[in-house]
């Protein structure tokens, strides 16, 4: 068994990102820990569409 292998069976999602040596490997990176981040928020109760501490010039319409 590898250790993808087990990386893989002990969780419920995976984003394998191998061998990338291509001028999109930033955003690859930057997507898989937006999803991170969105989900450990979820988790701690967050309100991911709330966020504290915006300035009112960024959420006045």
């Amino acid at each position: 068994m590898k250790k993808d292998d087990k990386v893989i069976f002990l969780t419920d999602m995976f984003i394998a990102a191998h061998n990338l040596e291509c001028i999109a490997t930033p955003i690859i990176f930057t997507i898989s820990l937006q999803l991170l981040s969105y989900h450990v928020a979820l988790i701690k109760g967050t309100d991911v569409d709330q966020p504290r501490n915006l300035a009112k010039s960024v959420t006045v319409e």
